[in-house]
């Protein structure tokens, strides 16, 4: 497991030890009681760290050579500024740093936040079935599409935060590679990006709805509601319910059925009759009447899921 921990009252000892852990980067304070804490847990190319910095606290550093996403927990970072733009950031305020290539300057002021970096060739690798070209995916803008696109993206960290506390994880692979995808596919999701740009050129169904979709598919195992699915489209319950009706002939609960059912079907084709049941992978994609899931499974696939499993 690739954990540290820092504690210092020291400016000078900060400085070194941001410089080991980060990127090369001047900081300066005022403050006779310099109070910093960092704590990280990791696994392969990704990162988590807690930060608590207890004065006013300058940086000008080069660049990460990472995707580095920053969530304000309290205080705020002011007159943070790369690649052109200036922003200041306050307590809920998740944003993607600075990009990977670039130096960046600002001020943090009696924050506490954290800091989650990753290797950049992960989203293009997550991203990359069904990409016109191999160029690498990029985030198009500092910001999520909306607040409840960035609470999602919070709440992923939070859960493999705590993952990659667990030594199990580190002892699998696969399970490693796994949390690893979950964060791409949670931050393409969540920020515009170069791979969804193409995407959207090539769907004719407009943004509401691909934003739509785009939760539901992240989501699908998960108890979200019309609310939840209006909230990450950036529009009304009922702009999102219109929207669905007029492009897509059916309502968002409804395509959300499907794409539960697909995902049903598919590990009914996968499994072993002699270890699994309808009834249990059905559960697990939020399917609790039987009946009512089989009657609707047969409607969609012309066969009932028993049938499925047993072939």
């Amino acid at each position: 497991m690739d954990s540290l921990r820092f504690e210092s009252r020291d400016l000078a000892r900060t400085e070194e030890f941001l410089n080991r852990a980060y990127t090369k980067m001047q900081i300066g304070g005022t403050a006779k009681d310099a109070s910093t804490r960092i704590s990280r847990a990791a696994a392969d190319s990704i990162s988590i760290d807690r930060l608590e910095i207890g004065f006013e606290m300058s940086y000008d550093a080069d660049p990460l050579g990472k995707i580095c996403l920053c969530e304000v927990v309290s205080g705020s970072i002011e007159d943070h500024a790369t690649d052109g733009w200036k922003d200041e950031f306050r307590p809920g305020d998740l944003v993607s740093f600075a990009p990977p290539e670039r130096p960046f300057s600002g001020k943090v002021c009696r924050s506490s936040y954290s800091i989650t970096m990753f290797d950049p060739a992960l989203l293009t690798r997550v991203a990359g079935a069904g990409r016109k070209d191999d160029s690498p995916v990029r985030l198009l803008s500092h910001r999520p599409y909306s607040r409840p696109a960035a609470r999602q993206l919070s709440r992923t960290i939070a859960y493999l935060g705590d993952q990659l506390s667990d030594p199990a994880v580190h002892a699998s692979a696969l399970v490693r590679a796994s949390v690893s995808q979950l964060l791409a596919s949670s931050v393409l999701a969540a920020f515009p990006n170069t791979a969804m740009a193409e995407r959207d050129s090539a769907d004719p169904r407009p943004s509401t709805v691909r934003r739509a979709v785009a939760f539901m598919e992240l989501n699908l195992d998960q108890a979200i509601t019309i609310g939840d699915i209006a909230a990450a489209a950036g529009v009304t319950v009922r702009a999102v319910q219109t929207a669905f009706q007029r492009h897509v002939g059916a309502t968002p609960l409804a395509e959300l059925r499907r794409l539960r059912l697909a995902e049903v079907r598919s590990e009914l084709l996968a499994a072993d009759p002699a270890e699994r049941t309808v009834a249990e992978i059905a559960v697990r994609w939020g399917f609790h009447h039987h009946g009512r899931m089989a009657a609707a499974y047969l409607e969609q696939y012309g066969e009932l899921p028993s049938t499925t499993l047993a072939r």
